[in-house]
């Protein structure tokens, strides 16, 4: 597997990604992203993170099976006394069916608390859907805890969770980066 950064031409396998999560997760009765309308939008965000550097994907054989974007604090939920330049903050971490049962999305935000230490920062910071209890499970299981939720009036976003930088949960299966496609673990 690759971890690399994700450049402008893997915006069609970004929602390809995004649009598979859609159908399992409307499957699984969970009212997430049902809105075909947010694509456009999306999108929009994904290109903006992509000429950032923020967002990186993981390919084997050339086919996109995650992706996590390194995003600044969103401040409609992370507060001044929050102290949010401390964190690294994950958004988009979406992960493919074909990945299932890899813990990659586990793996990705391993490699995020590395990024976090390489910076000085001592945690790694997520908000989920309010809705998405399944998913807040998932990141209670990878060692977060839930700090809050908030529930902006034009969001549905707003569970909260962080952990501390220092937490590898999965040491024996690491993702490495790269800045040119080649070989990782």
């Amino acid at each position: 597997m690759i971890l690399r950064p994700a450049t402008t031409s893997d915006v069609d396998d970004l929602m390809a990604l995004r649009i598979e999560a859609e159908g399992w997760l409307a499957a699984a009765g969970i009212d997430q992203w049902r809105n075909p309308q947010t694509r456009g939008p999306a999108l929009a965000k994904w290109m903006a993170d992509i000429e950032a550097g923020r967002t990186w994907v993981v390919e084997d054989h050339q086919a996109v099976l995650a992706t996590v974007t390194l995003a600044p604090a969103d401040m409609d939920f992370w507060r001044e006394n929050d102290l949010p330049d401390t964190a690294v903050y994950v958004a988009k971490l979406i992960t493919s069916r074909a990945a299932k049962g890899s813990n990659l999305g586990g793996r990705l935000l391993d490699w995020v608390g590395r990024q976090a230490r390489e910076q000085g920062k001592p945690w790694v910071r997520l908000d989920c859907w309010r809705d998405n209890v399944a998913l807040q499970q998932f990141y209670l299981r990878e060692g977060f805890e839930h700090v809050r939720t908030e529930a902006p009036a034009h969001r549905l976003s707003g569970w909260m969770g962080q952990r501390p930088a220092s937490v590898v949960r999965h040491p024996d299966a690491l993702l490495t980066s790269t800045d040119a496609p080649e070989v990782t673990s």
